[in-house]
Order: C-alpha cells, then sequence, then structure tokens
C-alpha cells in the first residue's frame, strides 16, 4: 500500500470486506499497522480505508487487548464514522423485484413481495437472498410466477443451509455479552443490569429491535426463528431415533398421541439432554423445540412468540390442519407455582389464534427435586375463559 501511495498522483481509498473474519494475532496485526500507518496519510499510506463486516470498527478494541468495556468508538481513536445499511422499505423491495421482472419478464405476485418483506422486515442481505434462491433454483422457469409459498419454502432453504450471513449471527450467539441479552429474551424475563454498550452492539448488529410495545426483540421473523433453533440444535442432533407415533395413518397429526410421544421422550430423554443446550436458563425451553423439530420435519410449522418480562414462551405448531398452541413456563426456586398466570396467558394467547384448547409445559427446575422420569405429570385444566387447557408439569 505504502508503494502505490507513492507512486499515484491521486488519493487511494481502500475497502477491506469481511474484516471481521481475522482473529486473535492476525486482526492484531492488521490494527497495528493501520494505527501506524495513519500519521503518513495520503503520501505513504490510503488517504482513507473502509473495514467492512457484521460488527462496528469499536469492537475490535477488545479483540487488540483494549477493555472489554467499549468507552470510545475506535480501538485507536482514527475512526471518522460507522455506516450502516439501513432496512429496505416495502416499496424498495417491491422496486428490487421488479427489476428482475422488467429484465427477465418473470412476475413476483404482490402476495410474494409481501411474505418476503414480512419475513425480512427488508434487511437487504435476506431480501437479496430469498430472491435468489427462489429464481435460481426454486422457479429458474421465468415464464412462472413467483408466489408467497415459494418465498415460504425459500425461507425455510436458507435456515436449513445455514448460510454465510446467517452462520456468521449465529458464531456470535456464544458470545458472553450476546448471550446476557439473547437468554432473558427467549426465556421472556426481563434482561436486568445489562450494560448500554451490549444491548447497543446487538442493535447496531442488527439482530434485535427495540420492538413499539417496548423491550428488544429478533429484527425479523426469520432471525426470531434461526436463534432458537441454532440453540437447540445440539439437543437436536442429540436426540435418539423417535417413531413418529403423533402421525394417523392418513398422515395427519394426533395431537393426543404427540401428548403421549413427548411425555415418553421427556421422562426418559429430558434430563441428560437438559446438559447438551448451550444456554442454561432456558435449557428446557431447547429441549422441548429440539423434539418439536423432529415432529415438523414431516411437514409443519413451529413458530414462536418472545414477550420479555413476561416469563413465559408462546410455541404455535402448524401441522396440515391442526394448530397448536404451546405456553412454556419455568418454576425457579423462590417463586410461587406459575400455573395462575400461565393459564391467563395462554387465554389470551389462544385468543388471539381464534384456538379453543392447548398445551400449559411448566417445567420445575427447583432445587432438590426427584429425577425428571418420576415427576412428570399432565392434568386437565380449566382456564378463566372456560378452555379446557392441558397442563404438562416436569
Amino acid at each position: 500500500m505504502r508503494a502505490w501511495t507513492k507512486v499515484s498522483p491521486r488519493p487511494l481509498v481502500i475497502f477491506i470486506d469481511e474484516i471481521d473474519a481475522l482473529r486473535d494475532e492476525t486482526l492484531i496485526s492488521v490494527l497495528r499497522q493501520l494505527r501506524s500507518g495513519y500519521p503518513d496519510r495520503p503520501q505513504g499510506f490510503p488517504q482513507s480505508l473502509a473495514l467492512i463486516g457484521v460488527r462496528d470498527v469499536r469492537d475490535y478494541k477488545i479483540a487488540s487487548g483494549g477493555s472489554s468495556r467499549l468507552n470510545t468508538a475506535s480501538p485507536f481513536n482514527i475512526k471518522i464514522a460507522s455506516l450502516t445499511l439501513r432496512n429496505f422499505t416495502h416499496g424498495e423491495v417491491a422496486d428490487l423485484y421488479g427489476q428482475h421482472t422488467h429484465e427477465t419478464g418473470q412476475n413476483f405476485e404482490p402476495d410474494a413481495i409481501d411474505e418476503a418483506f414480512e419475513l425480512t422486515q427488508g434487511q437487504p442481505w435476506l431480501v437479496n437472498a430469498l430472491a435468489k434462491e427462489i429464481v435460481e433454483e426454486l422457479v429458474p422457469d421465468p415464464a412462472l410466477s413467483i408466489k408467497a409459498d415459494h418465498v415460504k419454502t425459500a425461507k425455510e432453504i436458507l435456515i436449513q443451509r445455514k448460510e454465510t450471513h446467517l452462520d456468521s449471527l449465529v458464531s456470535i450467539l456464544r458470545e458472553d455479552r450476546v448471550r446476557a441479552v439473547i437468554e432473558p429474551m427467549l426465556a421472556g424475563h426481563e434482561l436486568g443490569n445489562i450494560p448500554d454498550d451490549d444491548r447497543q452492539f446487538l442493535i447496531d448488529l442488527g439482530l434485535v429491535v427495540r420492538s413499539r410495545e417496548g423491550g428488544l426483540t429478533p429484527a425479523n421473523p426469520i432471525y426470531r426463528e434461526i436463534l432458537p433453533r441454532i440453540l437447540a440444535s445440539g439437543a437436536q442432533d442429540s436426540l435418539p431415533m423417535i417413531r413418529p407415533s403423533w402421525l394417523t395413518p392418513e398422515g395427519t397429526l394426533d395431537p393426543d398421541q404427540l401428548l403421549q410421544a413427548f411425555l415418553s421422550f421427556w421422562q426418559q430423554h429430558g434430563q441428560p439432554l437438559l446438559k447438551s443446550a448451550p444456554y442454561h436458563e432456558i435449557a428446557p425451553h431447547l429441549v422441548l423445540m429440539a423434539f418439536l423439530h423432529r415432529v415438523i420435519n414431516g411437514g409443519g410449522t413451529l413458530e414462536r412468540e418472545y414477550a420479555i418480562g413476561s416469563g413465559r414462551m408462546d410455541l404455535c405448531l402448524r401441522y396440515g390442519e391442526i394448530t397448536l398452541a404451546i405456553e412454556l413456563k419455568v418454576w425457579r426456586d423462590g417463586r410461587p407455582d406459575p400455573l395462575t398466570q400461565g393459564l391467563e396467558q395462554l387465554d389470551y394467547y389462544l385468543s388471539g389464534l381464534g384456538l379453543t384448547t392447548g398445551w400449559l409445559v411448566i417445567f420445575d427446575q427447583r432445587s432438590g427435586l426427584g429425577a425428571i422420569a418420576n415427576r412428570t405429570t399432565t392434568e386437565s385444566v380449566i382456564t378463566p375463559e372456560k378452555r379446557t387447557i392441558i397442563v404438562v408439569r416436569g
């Protein structure tokens, strides 16, 4: 770079893409070279450098040996600005997909555009990745229109394949400061005393947003899907072979048989699988989701809702014509039995889904209890709104 800047009559501007792929001594070496050459601009060093990656340059301060508290915007106080590519609006997604239609004649139907925006909330990489998967793999024939179902299928493929962008976000989940936000958010707990830097870090990443209703929430439905799914992957990979006894001979879902299959699974395998979950506070949730992912592999979907401070996670399993709502609660030391609160919350959830029954699953994590196999029970309970609920305790 020095030789180039000395020969060229014009100032040199360099873009270094995926700078955050560097780690440890390699990253430190690059940062030291940048700091060393900075005073020589523009005759002996590039006039400007753009470091492009998932992280803000301020986060390299930690990797280069600085404080874990990010009180400065740069490891060397030479940063001019940090730019973030904002999300597309619905109109911009339509315009982008419209360019494909103009060039190829292949039409994106309005419901497909709506679905793409809903799933991505305009996140640029996701918007492009969905369209690329659809036009190159799912519907390569330009004579065929692209529908909402194609977008949903492409979403599942991206998540299953863990494309580079999603895989990069997943790797960040292992960091302690990320876990401090994501774990209580998934469990529905208050965030507590988490430094503003840590919360802002996840917002800057585009991983979470501040919702209009208050609190942090995953930035879009695809992130909402990928976060618990990847956290449950360890438990899912550890699952034993499970015969799909929850299916009728016609291939439809039998909720009663599904309940019996889960109880048998939980009593036999719940205890050891809890140890495989990476987030201890939500280990029971992750094990249940691992089981349910095995169920929906036959052709269903599993939707999740988070509500910080509510102490719950809501799951909605859809399989053919069957929709099953599940409320998850955890009973911990020093807290009252969450049954009453759980029934009220499930009433509200069922009302929104237009359902008359569901499951309330209470994971008893109080200390000094016996083995899971000996204390897993079920009972039928009537909610305040007169709905019949199956309460599972384990």
